[in-house]
């Protein structure tokens, strides 16, 4: 027993070396002015840190209108997805009408869809309603989503429904009972759907790259796409990868305690 455990803290232990090592590589060469990336990683530690590579990004006249446009087209989208996704899953779950487990298994099949497919008939579809370099050609889309909804439903379903009869019986409606019974339950799943959608949408570079082509509405994935295109410099790249990365990093980190809860009570393993 006790040479099993050693075995698992060893693999444990390479698995996490090897999937923080890249980190450590893109934030000391963020610190350091060089041209081209090498392979040596000795070369990659700063004898001498400097943040000249910030400075280049921050001293572009459009770098905070580019953050500002990344939190507009994700926090708007991440609200609604908590609350739709806690709705919808919500009804599905517990709620019986005509046709429901048709429609949902019908949505889920929109998931094994590559959205690659659809981005030349959505193109022309916005195009035709003026959204075009606006914010609603990426934020409409995305006010739902059908993972967040399964993810909701399936710890619904496993709440029984004795917790709805004794509130009816204490004369409680459909809506005390969602928002004073169910969504406080159901919270660390909903945290996790929010934190999904965060990571996706900051982290988008290829819709926003498609529907805006004003610099000025860029996100920062495609503003420092484009920035670092033209630079081409290493450490610029990595000081870029840096700044992007913190969102993301203190919302994981802000929800991690109910993000592992979440992942437990959906029963996705």
């Amino acid at each position: 027993m006790q040479k099993q455990k050693f075995i698992s803290y060893v693999v444990l232990v390479v698995l996490g070396i090897i999937f923080i090592v890249p980190f450590i590589i893109m934030v000391m060469a963020s610190f350091k002015e060089m041209r081209a990336g090498l392979l040596d990683p000795i070369s990659l530690l700063p004898t001498d840190p400097s943040l000249v590579n910030f400075n280049f990004i921050f001293s572009q006249g459009l770098f905070f209108r580019w953050i500002f446009n990344s939190f507009v087209i994700t926090v708007i989208p991440v609200l609604s997805q908590m609350l739709l996704g806690a709705v919808m899953g919500y009804i599905f779950a517990k709620k019986q009408f005509w046709g429901k487990e048709f429609i949902f298994w019908s949505m889920m099949i929109f998931i094994m869809l590559p959205q690659q497919l659809l981005i030349i008939p959505k193109y022309i579809m916005f195009s035709d309603f003026g959204w075009i370099n606006t914010y609603w050609a990426l934020i409409v889309p995305e006010l739902w989503g059908i993972l967040g909804v399964f993810l909701v439903r399936q710890f619904f379903q496993t709440i029984p429904d004795d917790y709805e009869e004794a509130a009816y019986m204490d004369g409680g409606n459909d809506f005390q009972i969602f928002f004073k019974i169910m969504i406080p339950m159901a919270f660390p799943v909903i945290a996790t759907v929010g934190t999904f959608t965060f990571i996706q949408l900051w982290n988008d570079l290829f819709q926003p790259l498609v529907y805006m082509t004003e610099e000025a509405m860029f996100p920062i994935t495609v503003g420092l796409a484009s920035l670092l295109t033209e630079q081409g410099d290493f450490g610029v790249d990595m000081a870029g990868a840096v700044i992007s990365f913190i969102p993301t990093f203190l919302v994981f980190l802000f929800f991690q305690r109910y993000f592992t809860e979440g992942i437990q009570m959906s029963g996705l393993k």
